[in-house]
């Protein structure tokens, strides 16, 4: 096992004049399972691939455990890679597919078959060590890939959107048997994902990339209770922070009927411009009085059995946007209902209205 750092690393494609990846700087710590997510086109599975000597780096640097290991090709970095459609032999068998990288380097037949049955062990798979890829399904192709990565004990595991073939139910089973056999092995891991719910159940740490710049890594709670900026804060959170612009009169914020007070400092830095987003976790909107918060209409009601989700619009500004709230599932309002929504006392997240960095309460 070793830890991984990119060290201003870059990677600008032939034609482009815009890095796909920008300077990045990032640990991963040994035996860590660091998440790289972002929406598509954010740079975060060209950031896997050169860790993994699949694309070049054209400025900075990457090492794995100590060594530079920039221009060392991806046969000599010692990772193991797990891809999005599995990329397994056709015509081998499970346990073929699962020792055929250690039968290239060379070693004995009862060592890989030691290798083999010891992964298929792990990952509930020696019933099916003979069969063919097309004989699974979605999830055990996807565990013979685990396990193909696995035999070989690699100093990192580089996973690359390995669930998004599967559907939703089995996609939640797989993420939990993924983030269980990673922490049993201890094998550092750089995972990427487009989904953010993935990326907050299975990771140690989250580092969220947009248009190939890193906006944030940190823990998940510290990503959920703490976001950098507008960008963070709107990406990560399922469903999404409300995020609404709000003027500010000396340390009172108007959100709508409800007036506000924030500390003095934190009104003090917003500056000259007086004007705030203020961002709120569906769970901390509450439904208030009449006048006493933003009017809002119900569009849409989302019941979850002891939860729901309202989900309505609001005019803030002179523009239509839109709000969610978290209320009891016994008792949601109707589609089509007028409603007063005002955020608890000490749940705001401030953003500076120019620049969308966040303001400390």
């Amino acid at each position: 096992m070793a830890a991984v750092t990119y060290d201003s690393a870059s990677r600008i494609y032939p034609g482009s004049t815009v890095p796909a990846v920008d300077s990045l700087d990032l640990e991963v710590a040994d035996g860590e399972f660091l998440v790289l997510v972002g929406p598509s086109g954010s740079g975060k599975s060209t950031a896997l691939r050169m860790l993994a000597g699949l694309e070049d780096i054209d400025k900075g640097s990457i090492h794995i455990g100590g060594r530079d290991v920039t221009r060392v090709p991806p046969k000599d970095r010692d990772i193991a890679m797990v891809f999005q459609n599995y990329a397994l032999y056709p015509h081998m068998t499970v346990a073929e597919n699962m020792g055929f990288a250690l039968k290239i380097a060379g070693q004995s037949k009862a060592a890989i078959q030691e290798r083999v049955l010891e992964a298929a062990k792990i990952l509930d798979l020696v019933d099916y060590l003979e069969r063919r890829p097309k004989a699974l399904s979605g999830g055990q192709r996807q565990r013979v890939a685990m396990g193909r990565a696995i035999v070989r004990q690699p100093q990192v595991f580089c996973m690359d959107e390995p669930l998004s073939n599967l559907d939703a139910k089995l996609r939640v089973s797989t993420r939990t048997q993924i983030a269980s056999l990673q922490r049993r092995l201890g094998t550092t891991t750089v995972y990427v994902t487009h989904d953010q719910v993935e990326a907050m159940t299975m990771g140690d740490r989250v580092a969220v990339l947009k248009d190939g710049i890193l906006q944030q890594v940190g823990t998940p709670r510290e990503m959920y209770d703490a976001p950098k900026n507008v960008f963070v804060a709107g990406f990560i959170g399922s469903p999404a922070m409300n995020l609404l612009p709000v003027d500010v009169d000396g340390d009172v914020l108007h959100f709508g009927g409800a007036d506000l007070r924030v500390p003095r400092q934190a009104a003090d830095a917003v500056g000259a411009t007086r004007s705030v987003t203020v961002g709120v976790r569906p769970e901390d909107m509450d439904i208030v009085e009449s006048g006493a918060g933003l009017l809002t209409e119900v569009d849409v009601v989302e019941e979850l059995g002891a939860d729901a989700y309202i989900y309505g619009s609001t005019e803030v500004g002179g523009e239509r946007r839109p709000v969610i709230a978290r209320v009891d599932g016994r008792t949601p309002p109707s589609k089509g209902a007028v409603l007063h929504l005002a955020p608890r006392e000490g749940a705001l997240h401030l953003f500076a209205g120019d620049t969308g960095e966040r303001i400390d309460l």
